[in-house]
């Protein structure tokens, strides 16, 4: 018999449909509570339009899997962060050629900070590997992501952005 964890391990992200919410890190946890499955998700921003989208993808698969009695939580705090994505989500960005996030660590207790500069890696290149990369927008299909081009293989390519 397929748990809970497993069907909720299957539920893709509406903007990124080659990852599971598991891979993107928003998913929390996902409990037994007197019989009915809770699963506790915090959206990559509080106001993320696939937050409505997500809920109900997973409220579907549980059902469709035998898990009548299911809930979802949204949880804002702590905010999430690209550090959650696991190993696998990010593999799997750089394969569907999507630069992935880099890690930025432990922070500080209270609020998040706020960085105005632009930041300034040089990305390697999803396609070919090569360092050498500009950027073409700050924005691309969704704010997480900025656009890029490879100057060596002058492919176009998305960067998932570091929150």
């Amino acid at each position: 018999m397929v748990t809970a964890r497993e069907v909720v391990g299957t539920v893709t992200d509406p903007e990124l449909p080659m990852l599971s919410l598991v891979d993107l890190g928003v998913v929390r946890d996902v409990r037994d509570e007197d019989g009915r499955v809770v699963v506790v998700i915090t959206p990559t921003y509080s106001g993320c339009p696939a937050l409505v989208e997500m809920r109900e993808d997973l409220l579907n698969a549980l059902r469709t899997n035998g898990f009548e009695d299911a809930e979802v939580r949204t949880v804002l705090s702590p905010a999430w962060t690209t550090d959650w994505m696991t190993e696998d989500g990010r593999r799997k960005l750089a394969e569907a050629g999507i630069s992935p996030p880099g890690r930025i660590g432990p922070r500080p207790a209270g609020p998040v900070p706020l960085r105005l500069d632009p930041p300034a890696p040089r990305l390697a290149c999803p396609r070919c590997g090569s360092a050498d990369t500009e950027e073409l927008s700050r924005f691309s299909a969704t704010a997480c992501k900025a656009l890029h081009r490879c100057r060596s293989c002058r492919e176009p390519f998305e960067y998932f952005k570091e929150i």
